[in-house]
């Protein structure tokens, strides 16, 4: 076994600069055949995961870092065979959490050198793949306020002032949809759509979704006026947003989503765009998980 560890010594204000040197000391200690990689510029990480799965001594890629680590590392892994192992060192470290993955780092590397990989689905948009989840509405707008809060605060505390903020700033978003062929138009306090289940640092925005089920699922809660925001985000921090009336939940292989403007969370990056294809690529990765 030789395993390529990618690091993003800048995720969690340097925290997986840390989790490194941990990781390196137990696999000397396990006796474990390594290499580091770290990340220098934003995608890097895809580049070092499609060398390593040319090294034929190479039997799986780590990353080190957060879900856009993760990500990146996983777009250089799609269909090359080679199993991605989620080392959690990030902010949020979301989607690692709809894996049975431990969220201890070390406890992650036993979990990883103890089990074997199995396939996952991966989401498309457009011309880019995502892992975790995809939306537009007011959980971007929580986004937003909660990268800058990424400055003093890690955890979920930066997403629970962005939370706070959106709440006093939201407007709704006026979507059109097609799901499978079906169309559907709705003004939406949120529309979702997962192939994990967290964002925001924990918050279960879709407990139903399941990577390995080759299905995305689709997520729209209804605008509500702003004072009523309040009354469902037990719900929402819950798990419990899909038994609101407010809610409907789908699950589909295609979705076509139109809304002129619109800012789209895409693994917890922005992106401004008119249009969205989704599609579901079903066991396009190998993963520990």
């Amino acid at each position: 076994m030789m395993l390529t560890l990618i690091v993003n010594p800048t995720a969690g204000n340097g925290y997986a600069q840390k989790v490194a040197e941990q990781l390196r000391t137990e696999l000397e200690k396990r006796g474990v055949p390594h290499r580091f990689c770290y990340t220098e510029r934003p995608g890097h990480a895809t580049e070092l995961a499609q060398q390593a799965a040319v090294q034929e001594d190479c039997t799986a890629v780590l990353s080190v870092g957060g879900d856009g680590t993760a990500y990146e590392v996983a777009c250089g892994l799609m269909n090359t065979g080679k199993p991605l192992g989620m080392i959690p060192a990030g902010t949020g470290n979301d989607f690692i959490k709809t894996t049975k993955t431990p969220k201890d780092p070390l406890e992650a590397l036993t979990f990883i050198l103890e089990h074997t990989a199995r396939p996952i689905d991966i989401g498309r948009l457009n011309d880019r793949m995502f892992l975790n989840v995809c939306g537009t509405g007011f959980d971007v707008m929580v986004l937003d306020f909660a990268e800058s809060a990424k400055k003093y605060a890690r955890g979920l505390l930066p997403y629970m002032i962005g939370l706070i903020r959106a709440i006093f700033h939201y407007a709704p978003v006026h979507v059109q949809l097609e799901i499978d062929g079906k169309p559907m138009e709705q003004d939406a306090l949120v529309c979702t759509i997962a192939n994990g289940r967290f964002i925001g640092g924990g918050i279960p925005i879709c407990p139903a979704a399941d990577p390995g089920d080759g299905l995305l699922d689709l997520l729209i809660v209804q605008n509500v006026p702003r004072r009523r925001i309040v009354r469902y985000l037990p719900a929402l921090m819950s798990g419990k947003l899909l038994t609101l009336p407010i809610s409907k939940h789908l699950r589909c292989k295609k979705i076509k989503l139109v809304a002129p403007g619109m800012r789209l969370n895409v693994d917890g990056e922005i992106f401004t765009m008119g249009e969205a294809d989704f599609a579901v690529l079903p066991g396009q990765l190998m993963l520990y998980w």
